[in-house]
């Protein structure tokens, strides 16, 4: 019988279970998936439900097709940000906010106000109340949901509510609890007098602990749930932007780690919680006790790249849209730069290097002599102009990278992994595991929590260097010159996006 460790990740559109030997081998793995509502344009909610019956589904499409195994430890992850509210009763009140979701402006600036302003913020968190922040979701019930809100007494992360379903337990890590904005990274616990200064009850947050920790025990109700044995320890776990570092091995100075998933994530591990000047980057504990982590966050990565295969459907008439593999082998005929086409990829509002929700994707420089290859070239290219963005943000405060991690779907394409290598120039390698995302992490991270490895930099060494793209010819060139352009563009555009986010053509579309 071959003993594994279970990581669970619940992200946006599905649930991936991955069984994780102590080699640090993947045995086998499942995927789950699951929509989302969006009830209003700019709002994106789920119903917690369906976090669950996908985890119950991809355990055990993952344990089916393991076989004879023993499962040692469980790893949780999950989407971040996210504002799960319970009653008295532990019972859900209302779907889930998810974390692009992008009502609680006004709710993040007078969050920002009480605190004294950004600079007082700053010294409580060492981050921005953003947009997205679960803590600015909290003040947006209070103040638009007041009966909903008088019955909330627990408030949980995706990752986090799931947990409770297994373990009976309430409780969160240093990771997801620092994408709250109510965090003290520095110390690595709650902001007691910052909540009270902006009127949130620090009591609707859960107990926090370092991310290894065993937070619980799968319980009787979760056994049956989850067809697991009642028992098995249950780590602390980590968000899945931060979690999914140490599963693509980045772990020490020099490393950078790109994610190219839903949103897109440029992050690096730090020995110490760096200062952020204004704010714009995130700074976070990892999910290793000694380290803290700096990720700058795009909300549009490879959803910019499946925004452009539905508008390529034929026909317009319901006929499949192309294949992303089809779209990659299209953008490989263009060349680097393609022909002076860039991409704006802020489809959905932007967190980083832009906190800006009324920022709007665009394409500049287009021509006649512009075909879909230098359309789909530019979308891909956008979106590493966009971590490109976020490194210069990061060499400042001391950051550098001699080699990137690519990771998520996006790095499943040889041609945007290239893109990056000739963009960064420096060597872009892929490792064993990664492709697999946070549950991969989760999965290790729970093995540190049980002794499998000793540490953090252990549990890395199990991520084996799968591909490598090195930087080619004058491609860099190009895209020095193609980035300064692309840095220009937000700003001279900034005003004409606000005011394109005006009710008025809201209105028109419905004569």
């Amino acid at each position: 019988m071959t003993s594994v460790i279970l990581g669970i990740d619940i992200g946006t559109s599905g649930c991936k279970a991955l069984l994780l030997d102590i080699d640090g081998n993947v045995v086998a793995s499942e995927t789950a998936t699951y929509g989302l509502s969006q009830p209003r344009p700019g709002w994106t909610e789920q119903d917690p439900e369906l976090w669950i019956e996908g985890a119950r589904q991809a355990v055990a499409g993952a344990l089916a097709k393991a076989g004879s195994v023993e499962i040692l430890a469980v790893g949780l992850s999950g989407q971040m940000h996210g504002l799960t509210p319970l009653d008295a009763d532990r019972q859900v009140l209302r779907p889930a906010i998810l974390w692009n979701d992008q009502r609680n402006g006004a709710e993040c600036a007078a969050i920002t106000e009480a605190a004294g302003g950004i600079e007082a913020l700053l010294a409580a968190t060492n981050n921005r109340m953003l947009i997205g922040y679960t803590g600015g979701k909290i003040a947006w019930m209070q103040r638009h949901e007041g009966e909903i809100f008088a019955k909330l007494r627990h408030v949980l992360n995706p990752k986090d509510y799931l947990r409770l379903r297994l373990t009976g337990e309430i409780a969160t890590e240093v990771s997801d609890a620092s994408g709250t904005g109510l965090f003290d990274v520095r110390a690595r616990r709650w902001a007691d007098a910052l909540a009270g200064r902006v009127g949130i009850d620090i009591g609707l947050l859960p107990p926090v602990h370092e991310s290894h920790v065993i937070t619980g025990r799968i319980d009787a109700q979760g056994a049956a749930l989850f067809g697991l044995p009642a028992g098995i320890p249950v780590a602390g776990g980590g968000g899945d932007s931060v979690i999914q570092t140490i599963g693509s091995g980045v772990i020490a100075p020099g490393e950078l780690q790109t994610t190219i998933g839903t949103a897109g994530i440029l992050a690096a591990a730090l020995d110490t919680p760096q200062p952020n000047p204004d704010g714009r980057l995130q700074v976070f504990c990892n999910v290793v006790p000694d380290k803290w982590h700096c990720m700058g966050v795009s909300l549009n990565a490879g959803g910019a790249m499946g925004w452009f295969r539905d508008c390529l459907a034929a026909g317009f008439g319901g006929a499949a849209a192309p294949s992303f593999d089809s779209i990659v082998a299209a953008a490989s005929r263009s060349p680097a730069g393609a022909r002076g086409l860039l991409f704006l990829p802020y489809l959905n509002g932007e967190r980083c290097p832009h906190p800006d929700p009324d920022a709007r994707g665009a394409f500049i420089g287009l021509t006649s002599r512009h075909g879909r290859a230098d359309i789909a070239r530019s979308v891909m290219e956008g979106v590493v102009h966009a971590f490109r963005d976020m490194y210069a943000l990061m060499q400042p405060i001391g950051i550098t990278g001699a080699i990137v991690k690519a990771s998520g779907g996006g790095a499943r394409a040889p041609l945007w992994r290239q893109i990056q290598a000739d963009m960064f120039g420096c060597d872009v390698v892929t490792t064993e595991g990664a492709a697999e995302g946070a549950a991969f992490g989760a999965a290790l991270v729970a093995g540190i929590g049980i002794g499998v490895w000793p540490d953090g930099a252990a549990a890395a060494s199990a991520c084996r260097e799968l591909t490598r793209e090195r930087p080619q010819g004058d491609a860099g060139r190009v895209y020095d010159r193609a980035n300064a352009i692309f840095r220009s563009l937000y700003p001279a555009l900034q005003e004409s996006f606000a005011a394109l986010g005006d009710p008025l053509f809201e209105e028109a579309s419905h004569v």
